[in-house]
């Protein structure tokens, strides 16, 4: 069964009071789900190694009792954090030195702009679980700077918003920093990757939106999504706000051993995305970060799984298979 709570619907509708009442304890999450504490005392002690932040409306999707939920497993700190295996790094992709603050160059008509440091949810596999974000504060004198930046490289056609999650930021900063991106002349799309409307829907409010209608800019929203059960009714109708304010959806996954590492959770995945109005864009083979071992799929059988996905299901629904790999032009696909 899932777990089942009054909502009330004018606290809920402020996303900033949602985000402040979010499980941090593990202690907490494993009470909520009716789970026995006793069982996971070592899996507790990993939180020291990466903080857990849980809102409640992504804990309401996962199944009580359940202690293999596929949403539990991403967001519960497990003892595995502790293990160190050959190749797993904290900087696995080498960009913890950026060009300007907050500014990650790696691709040459594009970039990233790591506009917060914090995410809604802290998911336990995260590639930047290490990133030095203390270093690059999201605010208006660093932003200034990247901007700065941007105006001054003419060859970068697209922004990407990045983080931590971009839509930590409130919607009055974003606007700020939107509508200085409009004045750069060479700049034609922004893309936004969040994950804070899979487990805060009520981020998506309607002063955002109006934000995107309005700009000149074209907008494409890259939500992260591993699993179907992550999508329900409250996610699809925040994310109709955005399709009705122009913006263009798409999503990325990471393959994750015991949470969708078989064809046919990954084409029930592409199903939900499609039926809420996304379409599946990336997914990711696991960047090799310390503390993320345990959710390791290897290449080899990645591309078997990847290969029946494409058996399964109509081309368009198929995502890429790809891995960031260090100082490369652009992403590297696997499996055809």
């Amino acid at each position: 069964m899932r777990i089942l709570t009054q909502n009330n619907p004018v606290r809920e509708e402020n996303w900033l009071e949602i985000l402040a009442n979010s499980i941090s304890d593990p202690e907490v999450l494993l009470k909520t789900l009716s789970l026995p504490i006793d069982k996971f005392e070592k899996d507790i002690h990993a939180r020291k190694l990466f903080a857990m932040h849980v809102p409640l409306p992504f804990v309401r999707k996962m199944e009580a009792g359940n202690a293999q939920d596929p949403l539990f497993l991403q967001a519960m700190s497990s003892a595995d954090e502790f293990l160190t295996a050959d190749g797993f790094s904290k900087d696995p992709l080498e960009e913890q030195q950026v060009v300007a603050p907050n500014i990650l160059h790696k691709y040459k008509n594009r970039l990233l702009l790591m506009v917060k440091g914090g995410c809604a949810i802290n998911c336990r596999y995260c590639f930047r679980r290490h990133f030095p974000y203390a270093d690059n504060q999201g605010n208006k004198a660093n932003w200034q700077k990247a901007l700065d930046y941007i105006s001054a490289n003419p060859q970068i056609e697209e922004v990407i918003f990045s983080g931590g999650d971009p839509l930590m930021a409130k919607d009055h900063e974003l606007d700020w920093l939107i509508k200085k991106l409009e004045k750069i002349p060479h700049l034609q799309r922004l893309r936004i990757h969040t994950r804070l409307p899979v487990v805060i829907p009520q981020r998506i409010t309607g002063a955002f939106c109006k934000i995107l209608t309005e700009s000149p800019l074209n907008t494409v929203l890259v939500t992260h999504i591993n699993h179907g059960n992550e999508i329900d009714e409250q996610l699809t109708r925040a994310l109709n706000k955005l399709k009705n304010a122009g913006v263009v959806l798409l999503n990325q996954s990471v393959l994750l051993k015991n949470i969708n590492d078989n064809a046919q959770t990954l084409k029930n995945l592409s199903d939900k995305l499609f039926r809420a109005g996304i379409l599946p864009y990336y997914l990711h083979l696991l960047d090799k970060v310390e503390g993320a071992s345990h959710f390791y799929v290897p290449d080899q059988r990645a591309v078997e799984i990847y290969r029946e996905l494409q058996s399964l299901t109509s081309g368009y629904l198929v995502p890429k298979l790809a891995r960031e790999i260090a100082h490369k032009p652009n992403k590297t696909l696997y499996g055809g």
